[in-house]
């Protein structure tokens, strides 16, 4: 790998784009695509950033801001000021090109397929709206690893739902750094939710962004892993180990690699072996690596068809077979920062009135994390507003009280769960449940390891309880003790063999 040439941005604004992959895949398809979340202070904080991105950058740029619904949009004249590159305000089915900034117009709501942009009317009422949230989604869906997320200067969170979806699929974040933003809301509150690839300020970010961006391996699905990448990974698992007490032998090696490869990026460093030096001399990039391998990601009744069986089907088949005064104990592990746990409870209060039983049930939900900086977030029970894109106003007014600048979950809700951190690979688990939710952990895992905690769950659960696995995870070879519910949901149940 090459060593890094610093960007430096000339006056008229023309820059020898290195030749990599940024470079010379102008004239394909096969370019980054970039979305740009700015609302209050935004013009500023795009002037910064544009005045500052060379033009031949082979990238596209699609601008997000907080507009006013009823006014005309100017902000392509304004933008069009600050680069030499053309801007255009997206209308429906636009293809997307390199070299060039689309803007959103006012009153809609933007999503991207394959390329191309498409304009639909919102649904939200006009103080619900969170355009940046909506199109980094969509981003993130359609990109999926090539999906790049920036926030500027704004006021509120939105932005930062987006950037989980971005994170989640291994995508690239950018943050204005929250000191030099007029108004720090949105960078802070996306800096707390995410850990950001790059933080910086407006005007630095586009020689950081192209730096980082020459740094991006070609895309392999399962990339080998040479003799001495795998010493050297193995390496910064002991560093983990050593540092944090948990022990990452048992993941994916693909997984903890491409998560190695960002750092390696970030930090400009030519190869693994001299990251893990890196890491010897610098013992906070352990802590910020490790946060980094627990996907930290999760929000409110994700996959709304599985929640709508959970309530519908689940929750009342149970409670129809429970006596009277029974406690219904549920495990969520691998909880993040709460909101599956939070999402089950809900769903439970809202279940008992709709299958109209007097059996005084009471609901008790344990939900862990190997993160306990996660764990102190889902206890305070604290969210950002941008949690109306997934609970909905009923939701808001009945389970949620207002806290600022967002909503805390109810004590009715919050004294269901008991939050505790936990390491599910070798602390004893919780038992004699009735339901087990665990989403999108084990397919992170080595198939011996996804085998030993199939085992651990059934173990946990009564005979009659519910397993529900995520989108993505299957019960594989090791089978026996679950029969399907529904396995495109993903619901199990056990039975015993006696």
């Amino acid at each position: 790998m090459k060593k890094n040439i610093p960007v430096k941005i000339i006056e008229d604004k023309t820059l020898k784009i290195p030749k990599n992959k940024l470079a010379n895949n102008l004239e394909t398809d096969d370019f980054p695509i970039v979305g740009i979340g700015a609302s209050a202070g935004g013009l500023e904080a795009l002037e910064q950033f544009f005045t500052n991105m060379p033009i031949g950058n082979g990238m596209a740029f699609v601008v997000i801001q907080h507009l006013d619904p009823v006014r005309k949009g100017i902000m392509p004249e304004l933008l069009q000021r600050f680069t030499p590159m053309k801007v255009f305000q997206a209308t429906d089915r636009h293809k997307i090109q390199a070299n060039c900034v689309y803007v959103i117009p006012p009153n809609k709501s933007l999503f991207i397929l394959n390329r191309f942009l498409y304009l639909l009317d919102p649904v939200e009422s006009r103080g619900l709206r969170l355009p940046i949230d909506i199109f980094f989604r969509s981003l993130a869906d359609d990109r999926q690893d090539e999906s790049i997320g920036i926030i500027l200067s704004g006021m509120g969170s939105d932005g930062s739902l987006g950037l989980k979806a971005i994170k989640e699929k291994h995508g690239t974040v950018l943050v204005q750094t929250p000191a030099s933003a007029k108004f720090d809301g949105m960078p802070r509150s996306a800096t707390e939710a995410v850990i950001a690839d790059i933080v910086a300020n407006a005007n630095e970010l586009p020689a950081k962004l192209i730096a980082f961006l020459k740094y991006m391996p070609v895309a392999k699905t399962e990339p080998e892993i040479d003799i001495k990448s795998t010493s050297s990974l193995d390496k910064i698992i002991i560093l983990l180990r050593q540092q944090t007490g948990h022990d990452f032998s048992q993941y994916k090696k693909n997984t903890l690699m491409r998560r190695i490869e960002r750092r390696i990026r970030v930090h400009m460093i030519d190869k693994i072996s001299s990251y893990v030096r890196f890491c010897q001399e610098n013992p906070n990039e352990i802590d910020i690596l490790f946060k980094e391998l627990l996907i930290g990601v999760t929000n409110f009744f994700r996959d709304p068809e599985v929640w709508q069986m959970m309530k519908e089907n689940i929750l009342p088949g149970l409670m129809n077979e429970l006596p009277n005064r029974y406690v219904l104990r549920a495990w969520v592990p691998a909880c993040s920062t709460g909101e599956e746990a939070y999402s089950l409870a809900i769903l439970f209060k809202e279940a008992m009135e709709q299958v109209k039983i007097n059996k005084n049930l009471t609901f008790q939900i344990f939900a862990t994390d190997i993160d306990k900086d996660a764990i102190e977030k889902a206890r305070r029970g604290v969210f950002p507003s941008n949690i109306l894109a997934d609970v909905s106003p009923e939701r808001i007014n009945r389970f949620f009280v207002e806290d600022g600048e967002g909503f805390r979950i109810n004590n009715t809700i919050r004294e269901m769960i008991v939050f505790a951190p936990q390491n599910v690979i070798k602390d004893p688990p919780f038992t004699k449940l009735d339901i087990l939710t665990c989403r999108n952990m084990l397919i992170y895992m080595e198939p011996e390891l996804q085998i030993k905690l199939m085992s651990l769950f059934h173990y946990s659960l009564n005979p009659g309880g519910i397993l529900l696995l995520g989108s993505a995870e299957t019960l594989g070879t090791q089978n026996e003790g679950f029969s399907p519910l529904n396995s495109k949901l993903k619901f199990y149940k056990t039975f015993s063999y006696s």
